[in-house]
């Protein structure tokens, strides 16, 4: 095979161009902006998973201390009763974890997601003081 031009990688830690203050600098911040990661998943084929990894314990203090992230905001979000939304802090991993039931199976006809990588989307732009 002949010699193929490289693309070079960003580094995976570059920092975002337009990510706020450091959460250390204060005033209010979106979610995006302080999470270093947010995804979702399906967590089997009627729930759905929705993480946010924060780069420290610092960053993770301020969303939960905030209270931002609640079983009734998501419940409003994603329209399903907060009594089915669960918000579980892993301060071992600098996350919460979020989970909630699927508006329709995985796989089901109409069903626009199969692999619930799409839903994190409703999260990313709350505002954390």
């Amino acid at each position: 095979m002949p010699d193929e031009p490289t693309v070079p990688l960003a580094p995976l830690a570059a920092p975002r161009p337009d990510a706020a203050p450091s959460p250390a600098a204060g005033g209010p911040a979106r979610l995006r902006d302080l999470a270093g990661l947010i995804r979702s998943k399906n967590a089997g084929p009627f729930v759905l998973t929705i993480d946010l990894l924060f780069d420290g314990a610092d960053t993770l203090r301020r969303v939960v201390g905030a209270a931002v992230v609640t079983p009734e905001l998501v419940g409003r979000l994603y329209g399903v009763a907060a009594e089915t939304v669960q918000v579980v802090e892993i301060p071992q991993a600098h996350a919460l974890k979020v989970t909630l039931p699927r508006p329709a199976p995985a796989g089901d006809p109409g069903e626009r997601d199969v692999a619930g990588g799409q839903q994190f989307g409703r999260l990313m732009d709350l505002e954390v003081p």
